[in-house]
């Protein structure tokens, strides 16, 4: 009886904050945060926190566009289906949390908003960072992350993207709000006059030992009208080289390639390199 109506409790904040989430994500977080209790995680470095964190979701359902709910835009959770982006943000935000010594479900919601919105706030849908070089650019201005590419060898790259206002018609919440198009617009012509930096899929083999354990990995995209294909973690493996930790796609689970991760990039044509982001300690 305490249990269900500490959830009621929370639920009912839930819907008040405008987010979404079940009983068994508030398991689930509690679950990595009794982890990082029990193999003392707050006290490492945040890479192998993230390292850690990470690989307690192996296993993990991949569930594709779990963030695209009617209605006006909210904080959505789902701890127990996971897509590339999910994986790596609530790892991050779950890692973020453990360094800070910030142990609540509540603690998390908050630094999962930090993380997944422009500037930490949840104003309609155009403030969800949609795009991940986006995702980069305003991270990096939160110091969460360094984009680390340009320093280790990347080549310069500019993205054109306009996949979301271009085909409205496969967005939930642009089919609901014509409205918000051409803000979208606005935010694409904005990420499309960036310069941004990339390891071409050929010369990962080259600059892998600068990559760390617990970085996190977007892999750029040849697609038109779009910029990063994927995204994931690094993991330095037995073999002492760097695998990639991921959620790949639908039909599969949270996983770690078999093969390193220039092999794995070179596997997949839509691949043409990869961002190397560096994440800070908060």
């Amino acid at each position: 009886m305490i249990r269900v109506i500490f959830f009621l409790i929370i639920l009912i904040s839930s819907n008040i904050n405008s987010q979404i989430f079940s009983e068994k994500d508030v398991e689930v977080c509690n679950s990595k945060f009794n982890l990082a209790v029990n193999k003392s995680l707050s006290e490492k470095p945040i890479n192998e926190v993230i390292v850690e964190i990470g690989k307690s979701f192996l296993g993990t359902e991949y569930v594709a566009s779990s963030l695209e709910k009617k209605g006006d835009e909210q904080l959505v959770i789902n701890l127990t289906g996971l897509d590339c982006t999910t994986f790596l943000e609530s790892t991050l935000a779950l890692a973020r949390c453990i360094r800070k010594d910030k142990n609540s479900f509540n603690d998390y919601q908050n630094e999962l908003t930090f993380i997944r919105y422009r500037d930490g706030k949840i104003d309609k849908y155009p403030s969800r960072l949609h795009y991940f070089s986006d995702w980069i650019y305003n991270n990096q201005q939160k110091e969460i992350i360094k984009d680390i590419t340009k320093e280790i060898g990347g080549k310069k790259i500019k993205f054109n993207v306009n996949i979301m206002s271009g085909s409205p018609q496969f967005y939930r919440q642009l089919q609901e709000n014509p409205d918000f198009i051409p803000i979208i617009k606005k935010q694409e012509a904005e990420i499309s006059s960036r310069e941004y930096y990339y390891i071409p899929k050929d010369d990962i083999g080259k600059i892998e030992s600068k990559i760390h354990t617990g970085d996190l990995i977007a892999l750029t995209t040849n697609n038109k009208g779009e910029d990063i294909g994927h995204v994931g973690i690094a993991i330095k493996m037995k073999d002492g080289r760097i695998h990639f930790m991921h959620a790949p796609l639908a039909g599969s689970k949270v996983q770690i390639s078999e093969t390193p991760l220039g092999d794995y990039a070179k596997k997949i044509k839509k691949h043409s390199g990869i961002i190397v982001l560096r994440v800070q300690e908060p």
